[in-house]
Protein backbone atom coordinates (compact mmCIF):
# COMPACT_ATOMS: atom_id res chain seq x y z
CA UNK A 1 0.00 0.00 0.00
CA UNK A 2 1.34 3.43 -0.54
CA UNK A 3 1.87 6.08 1.23
CA UNK A 4 -1.08 8.37 1.75
CA UNK A 5 1.29 11.55 1.73
CA UNK A 6 4.22 11.47 0.00
CA UNK A 7 6.78 12.80 1.87
CA UNK A 8 9.70 14.40 0.60
CA UNK A 9 13.18 14.63 1.78
CA UNK A 10 15.41 17.64 2.16
CA UNK A 11 18.74 17.95 0.56
CA UNK A 12 21.64 16.15 1.70
CA UNK A 13 24.76 18.63 2.85
CA UNK A 14 22.91 21.52 3.75
CA UNK A 15 22.44 23.71 7.57
CA UNK A 16 19.29 23.42 8.99
CA UNK A 17 18.09 24.95 12.55
CA UNK A 18 15.07 23.42 14.42
CA UNK A 19 13.57 23.00 17.75
CA UNK A 20 13.69 19.29 18.05
CA UNK A 21 15.58 16.81 16.12
CA UNK A 22 14.24 13.38 15.70
CA UNK A 23 16.60 10.53 15.26
CA UNK A 24 14.53 7.68 14.17
CA UNK A 25 10.96 8.02 11.73
CA UNK A 26 9.44 4.72 12.64
CA UNK A 27 6.14 4.74 14.38
CA UNK A 28 7.31 6.34 17.96
CA UNK A 29 9.46 9.09 16.08
CA UNK A 30 6.24 10.08 14.02
CA UNK A 31 4.10 10.30 16.56
CA UNK A 32 6.65 12.56 18.87
CA UNK A 33 6.00 14.72 15.04
CA UNK A 34 2.46 14.75 16.65
CA UNK A 35 2.92 15.65 20.60
CA UNK A 36 5.14 18.31 19.80
CA UNK A 37 3.75 20.11 17.30
CA UNK A 38 0.77 20.53 19.63
CA UNK A 39 3.18 22.32 21.18
CA UNK A 40 4.29 24.74 18.22
CA UNK A 41 7.55 22.77 18.51
CA UNK A 42 9.21 22.26 15.04
CA UNK A 43 10.76 18.88 14.03
CA UNK A 44 13.53 17.36 11.72
CA UNK A 45 13.33 13.66 11.38
CA UNK A 46 16.87 11.52 10.26
CA UNK A 47 16.40 8.28 9.45
CA UNK A 48 18.83 5.76 7.25
CA UNK A 49 15.96 3.87 5.63
CA UNK A 50 15.16 6.08 2.21
CA UNK A 51 11.08 6.50 4.24
CA UNK A 52 9.10 6.57 7.51
CA UNK A 53 8.09 3.78 9.02
CA UNK A 54 11.23 2.21 10.89
CA UNK A 55 10.75 -1.66 11.23
CA UNK A 56 6.66 -1.50 10.68
CA UNK A 57 7.39 -0.24 6.62
CA UNK A 58 10.77 -2.14 6.27
CA UNK A 59 10.52 -5.52 7.84
CA UNK A 60 6.83 -6.28 7.82
CA UNK A 61 4.72 -3.67 6.00
CA UNK A 62 1.74 -6.26 5.49
CA UNK A 63 1.86 -7.92 8.85
CA UNK A 64 -0.57 -7.07 11.19
CA UNK A 65 -0.85 -5.24 14.46
CA UNK A 66 -3.33 -5.82 16.96
CA UNK A 67 -2.26 -4.28 20.46
CA UNK A 68 -2.67 -0.57 18.56
CA UNK A 69 -5.56 1.34 20.91
CA UNK A 70 -8.98 1.43 19.40
CA UNK A 71 -7.46 -0.08 16.22
CA UNK A 72 -8.47 -3.94 16.05
CA UNK A 73 -5.93 -4.63 13.35
CA UNK A 74 -3.52 -2.69 11.07
CA UNK A 75 -0.74 -3.58 9.02
CA UNK A 76 2.64 -2.03 9.31
CA UNK A 77 2.65 0.31 6.71
CA UNK A 78 -1.28 1.73 6.95
CA UNK A 79 0.06 2.64 10.72
CA UNK A 80 2.64 4.51 9.07
CA UNK A 81 0.11 6.11 6.40
CA UNK A 82 -1.89 7.04 9.29
CA UNK A 83 0.68 8.75 11.02
CA UNK A 84 1.86 10.67 8.45
CA UNK A 85 -1.77 11.85 7.55
CA UNK A 86 -1.97 12.73 11.25
CA UNK A 87 1.01 14.73 11.61
CA UNK A 88 0.89 16.48 8.19
CA UNK A 89 -0.19 20.02 9.75
CA UNK A 90 3.03 20.16 11.59
CA UNK A 91 5.19 19.92 8.63
CA UNK A 92 8.31 18.22 9.97
CA UNK A 93 11.66 18.34 7.61
CA UNK A 94 12.85 14.45 6.50
CA UNK A 95 16.00 13.54 5.97
CA UNK A 96 15.70 9.87 4.67
CA UNK A 97 18.65 7.76 3.35
CA UNK A 98 21.28 9.44 5.84
CA UNK A 99 22.45 8.07 8.98
CA UNK A 100 23.44 10.19 12.37
CA UNK A 101 26.89 10.24 12.63
CA UNK A 102 28.42 12.54 15.68
CA UNK A 103 26.24 14.88 18.17
CA UNK A 104 28.11 17.67 19.61
CA UNK A 105 27.25 20.77 21.74
CA UNK A 106 27.85 24.20 19.69
CA UNK A 107 29.03 27.09 21.01
CA UNK A 108 25.67 28.44 21.72
CA UNK A 109 24.60 26.23 23.80
CA UNK A 110 22.66 23.99 21.10
CA UNK A 111 23.10 20.74 19.66
CA UNK A 112 24.23 19.83 16.25
CA UNK A 113 23.90 16.89 14.69
CA UNK A 114 25.97 15.67 11.39
CA UNK A 115 24.55 12.87 8.71
CA UNK A 116 26.94 10.34 6.96
CA UNK A 117 26.21 13.06 4.05
CA UNK A 118 27.68 16.09 5.65
CA UNK A 119 24.12 17.46 6.65
CA UNK A 120 24.29 19.44 9.53
CA UNK A 121 21.21 20.13 12.06
CA UNK A 122 20.97 22.63 15.13
CA UNK A 123 18.41 22.39 17.81
CA UNK A 124 18.09 22.47 21.72
CA UNK A 125 16.53 19.05 22.11
CA UNK A 126 17.42 15.62 20.71
CA UNK A 127 15.30 12.90 20.48
CA UNK A 128 16.63 9.52 19.93
CA UNK A 129 13.86 7.33 18.40
CA UNK A 130 15.50 4.72 16.98
CA UNK A 131 14.02 1.27 17.70
CA UNK A 132 16.78 -1.31 18.20
CA UNK A 133 19.13 1.28 16.40
CA UNK A 134 19.92 1.92 13.16
CA UNK A 135 19.30 -0.45 9.78
CA UNK A 136 22.71 -1.50 8.78
CA UNK A 137 22.81 -3.74 5.14
CA UNK A 138 23.86 -7.21 5.59
CA UNK A 139 26.87 -7.94 3.25
CA UNK A 140 27.69 -10.65 0.82
CA UNK A 141 30.59 -12.32 1.67
CA UNK A 142 32.31 -11.42 -1.36
CA UNK A 143 36.06 -11.22 -1.20
CA UNK A 144 37.17 -7.54 -0.86
CA UNK A 145 33.61 -6.22 -1.41
CA UNK A 146 34.07 -3.47 0.98
CA UNK A 147 37.03 -2.25 -1.71
CA UNK A 148 33.97 -0.77 -3.77
CA UNK A 149 31.82 0.02 -1.36
CA UNK A 150 30.08 3.41 -1.94
CA UNK A 151 32.17 3.85 -5.38
CA UNK A 152 30.63 0.92 -7.18
CA UNK A 153 28.98 -0.99 -4.75
CA UNK A 154 25.78 0.43 -3.36
CA UNK A 155 24.09 -1.30 -0.46
CA UNK A 156 21.18 1.27 -0.74
CA UNK A 157 19.57 4.02 -4.09
CA UNK A 158 20.30 7.46 -2.69
CA UNK A 159 20.30 9.14 -5.84
CA UNK A 160 18.38 7.28 -8.60
CA UNK A 161 20.64 9.41 -11.32
CA UNK A 162 24.04 8.13 -10.17
CA UNK A 163 22.70 5.05 -12.05
CA UNK A 164 21.46 6.63 -15.20
CA UNK A 165 23.41 4.92 -18.58
CA UNK A 166 25.30 2.26 -16.35
CA UNK A 167 25.18 -1.34 -16.61
CA UNK A 168 23.75 -2.31 -13.15
CA UNK A 169 23.66 -5.94 -11.18
CA UNK A 170 21.03 -6.03 -8.58
CA UNK A 171 21.59 -8.65 -6.02
CA UNK A 172 18.97 -10.25 -3.90
CA UNK A 173 15.19 -11.58 -3.62
CA UNK A 174 13.28 -9.69 -1.81
CA UNK A 175 11.18 -6.34 -2.33
CA UNK A 176 14.55 -4.06 -2.10
CA UNK A 177 15.75 -6.34 -5.29
CA UNK A 178 12.90 -6.14 -7.18
CA UNK A 179 11.63 -2.92 -6.15
CA UNK A 180 14.93 -1.39 -7.33
CA UNK A 181 15.12 -3.59 -10.29
CA UNK A 182 11.93 -2.22 -11.98
CA UNK A 183 12.15 0.65 -10.58
CA UNK A 184 16.31 2.06 -12.62
CA UNK A 185 14.93 -0.17 -15.62
CA UNK A 186 14.24 3.21 -17.13
CA UNK A 187 17.06 4.94 -17.00
CA UNK A 188 19.70 2.02 -16.55
CA UNK A 189 21.83 1.39 -19.95
CA UNK A 190 21.22 -2.81 -18.95
CA UNK A 191 19.72 -3.98 -15.99
CA UNK A 192 20.11 -7.81 -14.27
CA UNK A 193 18.92 -9.06 -11.42
CA UNK A 194 20.74 -11.94 -9.86
CA UNK A 195 19.18 -14.68 -7.04
CA UNK A 196 20.66 -18.21 -6.13
CA UNK A 197 17.36 -19.60 -7.13
CA UNK A 198 13.91 -19.09 -8.88
CA UNK A 199 11.88 -18.17 -6.22
CA UNK A 200 11.62 -14.96 -4.40
CA UNK A 201 10.00 -13.35 -1.70
CA UNK A 202 9.04 -10.13 -2.96
CA UNK A 203 5.90 -9.17 -4.03
CA UNK A 204 3.89 -11.66 -6.59
CA UNK A 205 2.86 -8.56 -8.11
CA UNK A 206 6.44 -7.45 -8.41
CA UNK A 207 7.92 -10.66 -9.46
CA UNK A 208 4.72 -10.86 -12.30
CA UNK A 209 6.65 -7.59 -13.32
CA UNK A 210 10.10 -8.31 -12.89
CA UNK A 211 9.14 -11.34 -15.18
CA UNK A 212 7.37 -9.53 -17.97
CA UNK A 213 10.59 -7.33 -18.14
CA UNK A 214 12.59 -10.60 -18.68
CA UNK A 215 10.49 -11.90 -21.45
CA UNK A 216 10.19 -8.53 -23.12
CA UNK A 217 14.53 -8.74 -23.08
CA UNK A 218 14.42 -5.49 -21.02
CA UNK A 219 16.01 -7.22 -18.22
CA UNK A 220 18.09 -10.61 -17.52
CA UNK A 221 17.36 -13.10 -15.00
CA UNK A 222 20.13 -14.70 -13.66
CA UNK A 223 19.69 -17.79 -11.37
CA UNK A 224 22.92 -17.75 -9.68
CA UNK A 225 25.71 -15.64 -7.73
CA UNK A 226 28.46 -13.49 -7.38
CA UNK A 227 31.57 -15.28 -6.15
CA UNK A 228 34.35 -12.85 -7.28
CA UNK A 229 35.00 -8.89 -8.07
CA UNK A 230 36.81 -7.22 -10.45
CA UNK A 231 38.54 -4.27 -10.86
CA UNK A 232 40.72 -1.23 -9.25
CA UNK A 233 40.58 1.60 -7.30
CA UNK A 234 37.10 0.99 -5.89
CA UNK A 235 35.31 0.76 -9.43
CA UNK A 236 34.27 -2.67 -10.60
CA UNK A 237 34.70 -3.58 -14.46
CA UNK A 238 34.02 -6.98 -13.99
CA UNK A 239 32.01 -9.84 -11.85
CA UNK A 240 32.79 -13.36 -11.50
CA UNK A 241 29.27 -15.19 -11.86
CA UNK A 242 28.89 -19.13 -10.63
CA UNK A 243 25.65 -20.77 -11.53
CA UNK A 244 24.92 -24.66 -11.06
CA UNK A 245 26.37 -25.63 -14.64
CA UNK A 246 28.82 -23.00 -15.24
CA UNK A 247 31.30 -20.02 -14.32
CA UNK A 248 31.81 -17.09 -16.10
CA UNK A 249 32.66 -13.23 -16.19
CA UNK A 250 30.24 -10.39 -16.66
CA UNK A 251 31.08 -7.11 -17.05
CA UNK A 252 28.99 -3.96 -15.13
CA UNK A 253 29.48 -0.68 -13.94
CA UNK A 254 28.14 -1.34 -10.68
CA UNK A 255 26.70 -3.80 -8.15
CA UNK A 256 23.84 -3.37 -5.85
CA UNK A 257 23.23 -6.38 -3.18
CA UNK A 258 20.14 -6.21 -1.45
CA UNK A 259 19.99 -9.26 1.39
CA UNK A 260 18.42 -7.72 4.15
CA UNK A 261 18.75 -5.73 6.80
CA UNK A 262 20.52 -6.21 10.52
CA UNK A 263 20.03 -3.84 13.32
CA UNK A 264 22.93 -2.00 15.27
CA UNK A 265 23.12 0.56 17.79
CA UNK A 266 25.67 2.46 15.19
CA UNK A 267 27.07 5.61 16.00
CA UNK A 268 24.22 6.60 18.56
CA UNK A 269 26.48 4.75 20.82
CA UNK A 270 29.33 7.34 20.41
CA UNK A 271 27.50 9.77 21.35
CA UNK A 272 28.43 10.41 25.19
CA UNK A 273 25.09 8.44 26.65
CA UNK A 274 25.19 6.07 29.33
CA UNK A 275 24.42 2.85 27.94
CA UNK A 276 23.02 -0.07 29.54
CA UNK A 277 22.97 -3.78 27.10
CA UNK A 278 22.85 -1.50 23.99
CA UNK A 279 19.83 0.43 25.14
CA UNK A 280 20.12 4.05 26.82
CA UNK A 281 18.90 4.32 30.50
CA UNK A 282 15.99 7.11 31.29
CA UNK A 283 13.83 8.41 33.84
CA UNK A 284 10.10 8.11 33.18
CA UNK A 285 9.21 11.72 34.16
CA UNK A 286 10.56 13.18 30.89
CA UNK A 287 12.36 10.07 29.39
CA UNK A 288 15.74 12.28 29.28
CA UNK A 289 18.86 10.20 29.13
CA UNK A 290 21.75 10.85 31.22
CA UNK A 291 22.71 13.88 28.86
CA UNK A 292 20.11 17.07 29.70
CA UNK A 293 18.04 17.90 27.01
CA UNK A 294 18.57 14.43 25.06
CA UNK A 295 15.52 12.11 25.43
CA UNK A 296 15.01 8.42 24.38
CA UNK A 297 11.78 6.95 23.33
CA UNK A 298 10.69 3.94 22.29
CA UNK A 299 12.44 0.37 21.90
CA UNK A 300 15.81 1.99 22.30
CA UNK A 301 15.13 3.05 25.86
CA UNK A 302 15.84 1.45 29.23
CA UNK A 303 14.09 1.46 32.40
CA UNK A 304 12.51 -0.75 35.40
CA UNK A 305 9.31 -2.17 33.71
CA UNK A 306 9.96 -1.13 29.97
CA UNK A 307 7.65 -2.83 28.10
CA UNK A 308 9.10 -2.94 24.22
CA UNK A 309 5.49 -1.74 22.56
CA UNK A 310 4.56 0.97 20.08
CA UNK A 311 1.79 1.79 22.18
CA UNK A 312 4.33 2.47 25.10
CA UNK A 313 6.53 4.39 22.74
CA UNK A 314 3.48 6.97 22.06
CA UNK A 315 2.69 7.35 25.79
CA UNK A 316 7.31 8.12 25.96
CA UNK A 317 6.83 10.26 23.62
CA UNK A 318 4.06 12.59 25.28
CA UNK A 319 5.56 12.96 28.77
CA UNK A 320 9.08 14.07 26.74
CA UNK A 321 6.89 16.78 24.99
CA UNK A 322 6.26 18.64 28.05
CA UNK A 323 9.70 18.66 28.99
CA UNK A 324 10.99 19.71 25.57
CA UNK A 325 8.54 22.56 25.67
CA UNK A 326 10.01 23.92 28.62
CA UNK A 327 13.69 23.61 27.25
CA UNK A 328 12.64 25.40 23.45
CA UNK A 329 10.47 27.85 25.80
CA UNK A 330 11.65 28.64 29.05
CA UNK A 331 9.78 32.03 28.83
CA UNK A 332 6.37 30.58 27.87
CA UNK A 333 3.69 28.68 30.15
CA UNK A 334 2.74 25.26 29.28
CA UNK A 335 -0.74 24.79 29.00
CA UNK A 336 -1.81 21.14 29.29
CA UNK A 337 -5.11 20.81 26.40
CA UNK A 338 -6.91 18.47 25.62
CA UNK A 339 -7.74 18.20 21.44
CA UNK A 340 -11.19 17.26 21.92
CA UNK A 341 -12.21 20.47 23.86
CA UNK A 342 -9.18 22.77 22.75
CA UNK A 343 -10.36 24.72 19.76
CA UNK A 344 -6.77 26.20 19.41
CA UNK A 345 -5.59 22.35 18.88
CA UNK A 346 -7.83 21.66 16.93
CA UNK A 347 -7.50 24.77 14.71
CA UNK A 348 -3.93 23.51 14.58
CA UNK A 349 -4.79 20.04 12.97
CA UNK A 350 -6.91 21.81 10.17
CA UNK A 351 -10.25 20.05 12.01
CA UNK A 352 -11.76 24.10 13.51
Amino acid sequence: MSIIQPVKSENPGENYETDIIIVGAGPVGLFAVFELGLLDLKCHLIDILDRPGGQCAELYPEKPIYDIPGVPIVSGQQLTDDLLLQIEPFGAKYHLGEMAVSLQKSDNGKWKLTTDLGTTIEAPVVVIAAGGGSFQPKKPPIPDIEDYAGNSVFYAVRKMEQFRGKDLLIAGGGDSALDWALSLTSIAKSIALIHRRDNFRAAPDSVNKMRALVEAGKMELIIGQVSKLHGQDGNLSKVTIKTKTQEYDRQLDCLLPFFGLTMKLGPVANFGLNLHENLIPVDTEKFETSVPTVFAIGDINSYPGKLKLILSGFHEAALMSQQAFRICRPNEKLRFQYTTTSTNLQKKLGVK
